[in-house]
């Protein structure tokens, strides 16, 4: 093999690595997240509210909803009513989520009321930043270190920091609301 045969291969080689690491890193999304096509599709599909995406990363804002809405269960808690009227599957009838108390908060739990978790002026789930978010959904305590009663933190507090990442951002995106009666 001659010395141009040799370089030829090496530059061939290099190429062939270089475009399968480039398609490998544009399947996993940037930065490295793992980001399932469908899981973001239906994301978007099942948010029962419009979101705000601007300024905000589009995917992990799917994710977030698909998580929030499509695993976690966080309407049954935070929005009350759970459902409008005449849409409550319970009752046997086809789903309509409570859009204008959306996670606002309001359902009693005993003597526990359940935390608006939208967006305050600022943007921020509950007032919240993601590392007071990360902490609270860690160890349950709120910024007073106060524990959260009734709500499952122990559960979502195993997800990763990118799940409740995505959550968070997904929080984000939608509409401020206040609780319902």
């Amino acid at each position: 093999m001659t010395n141009r045969g040799f370089i030829a291969g090496l530059v061939a080689g290099a190429i062939v690595s270089f475009s399968l690491f480039a398609v490998e890193r544009e399947a996993a999304g940037q930065g490295g997240d793992r980001l399932p096509r469908n899981e973001v599709q239906r994301g978007l599909a099942i948010a029962p509210v419009r979101l705000n995406v601007r300024g905000l990363n589009r995917k992990f804002v799917a994710l977030g909803s698909y998580i929030v809405n499509g695993q976690g269960g966080c309407n049954d808690c935070h929005t009350n009513p759970s459902y409008a009227k005449g849409g409550s599957p319970f009752e046997g009838q086809p789903e309509r989520i409570n859009t204008t108390n959306y996670l606002a908060g309001g359902q009693q739990f005993g003597p526990v009321v359940s935390r608006n978790i939208t967006p305050n002026p600022q943007g921020l789930p509950a007032g919240l930043n993601f590392q007071e978010f990360l902490r609270l959904m860690r160890t349950g305590r709120d910024r007073s270190g106060e524990l959260l009663q009734v709500m499952p933190w122990p559960v979502y507090g195993k997800m990763t920091d990118q799940d409740l990442r995505h959550v968070w951002e997904y929080l984000r995106a939608i509409p401020p609301a206040e609780p319902g009666a």
